[in-house]
């Protein structure tokens, strides 16, 4: 059963008037073109189908709502990096993001989904200043970390939060394959959200 089970496809955007209003409390995820972004959102909700996945870069090119639950959204926002799309589009994508950083009341924190396997990059970090700049939280999920051996997870991991080491950013090794890091990824956004879950805690952010 799933964890949320009346979570349901809100709206997409790809203008600004297009937003879904501006009440109550989001999360929103963000990543690489081709991070496990999608994957990551399906793992932490339980619902395979909720957002698209492709292997094809840069398939997620709206800004998606999902309700959780009354006032409680989880936002899908547009992959960055090396999606083979138009430099237009590409830019487009750029301004629509600032803009939902810069006016999004209800925004309570970033989920950056990162490929363990190459680490923190500059866009990584914009997008982590983007959040901060606005004094709001943020937890990396170090995704695939299945395809990396444990003396890899650890160092990757030590070594994200070392860059983030003068910031309240949190990590985790995550694997949606493995569900390696779903419980502790979900009860990050539970907390941020408000809810209060039935399931024993998984300990502190960043801790393996």
């Amino acid at each position: 059963m799933s964890t949320y089970p009346h979570v349901k496809f809100v709206t997409s955007a790809a203008e600004a008037h297009q937003l879904a209003p501006d009440i109550g409390r989001e999360v929103a995820f963000a990543g690489r073109s081709n991070s496990g972004k999608s994957t990551a959102i399906n793992a932490i909700t339980q619902r395979s189908g909720l957002a698209r996945v492709s292997r094809t870069p840069g398939r997620t090119q709206l800004i998606n709502f999902f309700e959780l639950f009354p006032e409680r959204r989880l936002v899908d926002l547009p992959g960055y990096g090396f999606a083979k799309v138009p430099e237009r589009v590409r830019l487009h994508w750029l301004a629509l993001m600032q803009h939902y950083f810069n006016v999004r009341e209800s925004l309570v924190g970033l989920v950056l989904i990162v490929d363990s396997r190459r680490g923190l990059g500059e866009q990584d970090v914009a997008m982590l200043e983007w959040v901060l700049a606005r004094d709001r939280e943020a937890h990396i999920l170090l995704s695939k970390s299945d395809k990396i051996n444990r003396s890899d997870g650890q160092r990757v991991l030590k070594e994200t939060l070392a860059a983030c080491a003068d910031t309240a950013v949190s990590a985790q090794l995550f694997s949606a394959l493995s569900k390696q890091g779903t419980l502790q990824a979900r009860d990050v956004m539970d907390r941020w959200l408000g809810f209060e879950r039935r399931e024993a805690g998984s300990g502190r952010a960043g801790q393996a």
